[in-house]
């Protein structure tokens, strides 16, 4: 019935059970039967149809996705029919985060037609668009994003027919009337229902998932599980884990224990509910009865569903704390003004069948008045009077920013709801970033708000039109053009930064698309594969907004390209934008920012987490230079000899694989081509010196000789099959002969030293044989020798394979790094190899290839051979294996991606550029960010200081770069310093 990278031959296509299964299914906690099916096949066990479901994900185009929702969510997902209703500029953020994330069908509706305000933050509109209806208008760009999504569009009213044929239920530019009519019905039939809004710099949002929804899993994150050093036998036991690496356990957390010796009862218990006393023990219930503990175990936390009730929204209209989320610690008691001050302008809209005139004094207090009299009944003790006549003032406006944030945030809430995976929204959220305002008030003057019939009116509602003009005169430099980079390229085409006759835009990124790009990088499409991401970012926003001056470059922002970005480039610049996926490139970015002067804006994700942060010159604490990783580096030791986690194995088998068939033949070429090549591998160290002459001298001896260079590709087989044999089998036999079970009556095993055990090779073994095609394919490769994947045809090669018997070595054996360290080689080995490499003639030797890991190509055996290597080796040690797809994640170090936090970071981001360019200079105004939108975790806050320092000694010239001295340019015109 199915094949699929995490089921390979898992049933066979003629409804027999295939044998090579059966060795490989435990992983999945899948037991077939036997024979054939007489009747039609039978039902699929659960595990299996999960299977099944997974072969229908694309795996290629949700690859990044996949890693923050996992294979089961994005089933659930692919079952859902949403509605989105209102697809102005809130409307379409949604949508097009909705569809990317891949549920099953679409339906925006909108009786509207297009407006040149739209053109504010609508980026699937254009002028041509005027007069359209917006539905119909946006439907194509739309349907671009997903080919996986059916899209439809509904130009007619809303009403119950409609809504039931739905699961989520979307309601954006809504009045407070449909809102809880629509809300009611969802609430009684079931239907997962949201309301999302903006006005000007202000946003809302409102979820309602029924009497008792379920939430599988809360947050998203990978089991915690960590090794036991010491159990206690009390009332309250306490578990003491290995010291390698905190717990991670919470008060509360339900765990399971396996392979304890001694107090095996913990072994069979289900799971157990502890207490935490620290970061490296907790406390479970009484186990003074049980025997006692002995050694080894590891404890592992099971997650836990939770089931949330919710109310609909007419009944949480009223102030009720528990239902609205702080998410600003510099106005901690807002968002409950915020809740009366929405509520009031419905009321206002209702009577007058408009939005407040932009900064009109009137229109503001007439809603200041409303909140007062909704204030009578809810008695909020801090009513923020100044708030609410800046949300009247600017609720006619439609910023591209907040469209992008509440956008990301509601489109997540759409997931949670379609996937029950992450914890909902409860229920009421409020934003505002009013701070963007200028500092000072404003006095406005005749025709600074007007609206003009220009696709800036939105922001001018908000800002005036000599802002607006100041945007486009703005010359920024983005670097990346990636997800955020791509996201931030579609503010500024929409809030028109640098569309002025004296603005530019610059970004450059030197990578190009992938097809596992186009799930979260929107402006890509399927016929953009393999082209500039820079480039075809560049001409997207170009058509969202013909006036945008930008240009592209494939530059590599570092010391070898400061000949293009340099002291000239950033002098004629306002301020950077980093959208970048490493830290030592942020810092370098941030470096030259501070050494001009020049205001950064940064921002990254992981998963469903998001920061951001604003750098203005002299006010607030830069990035900072690179800081070492935060993740420990894994021991030589314990990569080599001692693994017990599969981050151990599978960063083992990396190792192997760029050892293998990365830096063998790169030296061999080095050999061949360098005269130096000996005598500058000497001066390694004889340890590393004689390591390489043997890859060396085994690549350019023949497998008939004693060496390793195949001649055919049976020679291929041959070679794997040994490779298996010594990795997996006699190395681990070598390990056990060194260090036995017991030594002197103590274990030498316990702790994070795991005991291993050699393996049987068993051709019918998937994983054995997953083993052997990448190995030998990829071995082939490297010597140019085409490969087969013909398994029948490989278990005939390898019954002729000879294998040696082992025979144990006495040798020391490293047990720690600094004994690695301090291990000698044997200097008359490296003199023999030295004179033996000194007497081959180089031009009688076939080139050879070698290989750089590539784990998003999924036909090239790079994954394959990482994947059964580091599982093998997991077979050794006991460790719990894992599929293709999360081997890929870790040793590809994938970080993990998804449309949503993307969109909601960028949208953060500019609106702290709206602040720069107000010129802000009090550090109150600014917000540092940190999110979480799978727990509707935020944290705003105001940024560090910058920190002053003293120059202790005074120098009278400094010739160092980028700041002109004046004094020196007649004597030296090209001479650049540095003002010190």
């Amino acid at each position: 019935f199915v094949t699929s990278p995490v089921g390979r031959n898992i049933i066979s296509l003629h409804g027999k059970v295939n044998n090579e299964s059966k060795s490989s299914n435990s992983h999945f906690g899948v037991v077939f039967g036997s024979g054939h099916f007489s009747e039609g096949p039978p039902a699929l066990p659960i595990s299996l149809k999960v299977l099944v479901k997974m072969a229908n994900i694309d795996e290629d185009f949700y690859s990044r996705q996949l890693y923050v929702l996992g294979h089961e969510a994005m089933h659930r997902m692919g079952t859902a029919n949403v509605l989105i209703a209102g697809i102005r500029g809130l409307g379409v953020e949604i949508a097009k985060n909705v569809i990317l994330s891949g549920v099953k069908s679409v339906t925006v509706q909108d009786e509207g037609v297009t407006l040149w305000t739209d053109l504010s933050s609508q980026f699937f509109l254009n002028e041509s668009s005027i007069g359209q209806n917006r539905a119909q208008a946006s439907l194509r760009h739309l349907s671009a994003l997903n080919p996986h999504v059916q899209l439809s569009s509904h130009t007619g009213p809303l009403d119950q027919d409609l809504l039931m044929q739905f699961q989520v239920v979307v309601l954006t530019d809504s009045s407070l009337d449909d809102q809880k009519r629509f809300g009611d019905f969802c609430h009684s039939k079931g239907i997962k229902f949201i309301v999302a809004d903006t006005k000007g710099l202000c946003g809302q949002l409102f979820c309602d998932f029924g009497e008792a929804f379920e939430v599988l899993d809360q947050d998203g994150e990978a089991p915690e599980s960590a090794l036991i050093q010491k159990i206690s036998q009390g009332n309250p036991g306490v578990v003491v884990c290995s010291d390698d690496q905190r717990h991670g356990f919470q008060d509360g957390s339900r765990v399971i224990f396996s392979e304890v010796q001694g107090m095996t009862e913990l072994n069979s218990l289900g799971p157990v509910e502890i207490k935490e006393r620290g970061s490296y023990s907790f406390s479970i219930g009484d186990t003074s009865t049980f025997s006692k503990y002995e050694r080894g175990g590891i404890v592992t936390e099971v997650k836990q569903p939770c089931t949330i009730h919710f109310k609909a929204l007419s009944e949480t209209l009223t102030l009720d704390p528990e239902l609205l989320i702080t998410n600003d610690f510099g106005k901690i008691d807002r968002h409950k003004t915020l809740h009366l001050a929405f509520q009031a302008l419905h009321e206002f809209v209702k009577n007058q069948q408009r939005l407040p005139r932009p900064h009109s004094q009137a229109d503001a207090d007439i809603i200041l008045d409303t909140v007062k009299e909704l204030n009578k009944e809810v008695k909020l003790e801090r009513l923020d009077e100044a708030a609410v006549k800046q949300f009247s003032f600017t609720a006619q406006g439609e910023l591209a920013p907040v469209n992008a944030f509440i956008g990301g945030l509601a489109a997540q809430e759409v997931i949670k709801a379609c996937s029950r995976k992450f914890t909902p929204l409860k229920q009421w959220f409020y934003f505002d970033s009013l701070e963007c305002l200028p500092e000072e008030d404003i006095h406005v003057e005749d025709g600074l708000f007007a609206l003009n019939g220009t696709r800036y009116d939105g922001q001018i509602a908000v800002f005036g039109s000599k802002f607006q003009e100041k945007l486009g005169r703005q010359k920024y430099f983005l670097v990346g053009a990636g997800a955020i980079g791509c996201e931030l390229l579609k503010n500024f085409a929409l809030i028109g930064l640098g569309a002025g006759e004296e603005g530019h835009v610059t970004v450059t990124d030197m990578d190009y698309i992938e097809r596992s790009n186009l799930n979260r990088q929107f402006l890509f499409r399927s016929h953009d594969i393999g082209k500039p991401k820079s480039e075809v970012a560049a001409r997207a926003v170009k058509a969202m907004n013909p006036e945008m001056n930008i240009t592209a470059h494939q530059n590599r922002l570092a010391s070898e390209s400061e000949q293009v970005y340099d002291y000239h480039f950033f002098s004629g610049l306002d301020g950077a934008a980093a959208a970048l996926d490493n830290v030592e490139a942020r810092a370098y970015l941030d470096s030259r920012c501070v050494e001009h002067k020049k205001p950064m804006l940064e921002g990254g994700t992981l998963g469903s987490k998001g920061h951001t942060l604003v750098v203005v010159p002299h006010l607030t604490e830069s990035y900072g230079p690179a800081k070492s990783s935060s993740k420990k580096e894994i021991p030589l030791c314990t990569l080599k000899n001692f693994p017990h986690r599969i981050e151990h194995t599978l960063q083992w088998a990396r190792d192997q694989f760029e050892g293998l068939y990365k830096h063998t033949p790169e030296n061999v070429m080095m050999y061949l081509r360098d005269n130096n090549f000996m005598s500058r591998t000497l001066g390694r160290g004889d340890v590393e010196a004689l390591q390489i002459f043997s890859e060396v001298w085994g690549s350019l001896v023949d497998l008939s000789s004693g060496g390793s260079r195949p001649r055919n590709w049976e020679d291929c087989v041959h070679w794997a099959r040994l490779k298996w044999e010594t990795l997996f089998n006699n190395d681990i036999r070598q390990l056990l002969y060194c260090f036995p079970p017991m030594s002197h009556g103590l274990p030498f095993w316990s702790g994070t030293k795991r005991c291993p055990h050699p393996l049987t090779f068993n051709p019918g073994n998937v994983t054995h044989m997953d083993y052997i095609v990448a190995a030998a394919n990829l071995y082939g490769q490297t010597y140019g020798i085409s490969g087969s994947t013909d398994r029948a045809m490989i278990r005939g090669l390898l019954d002729r394979v000879p294998v040696p018997q082992f025979t144990p070595q006495s040798l020391t054996i490293p047990v720690t790094d600094e004994e690695m360290e301090e291990s000698e080689s044997d200097e008359d080995e490296c003199l023999c190899l030295l004179v033996w490499l000194g007497c081959v003639t180089r031009f009688d030797i076939i080139c050879v290839s070698l290989f750089l890991l590539h784990q998003d190509n999924d036909s090239n055996f790079h994954m394959d051979y990482i994947t059964a290597a580091s599982n093998l080796r997991a077979e050794n040690y006991d460790i719990p294996a894992v599929d293709r797809h999360e081997s890929k994640r870790i040793a590809g170090r994938i970080i993990p991606a998804i449309a949503t936090t993307t969109a909601a970071v960028s949208g953060l981001m500019c609106l702290e550029l709206y602040k720069l360019l107000q010129g802000h200079q009090s550090i109150t105004s600014y917000r540092t960010a940190f999110v979480n939108l799978a727990v509707m975790y935020f944290v705003m806050s105001l940024p560090s200081r910058a920190k002053p320092f003293t120059v202790s000694c005074i120098c009278t010239m400094v010739y160092l770069r980028y700041t002109r001295v004046e004094s020196l340019d007649a004597v030296y015109p090209s001479c650049e310093a540095v003002e010190h």
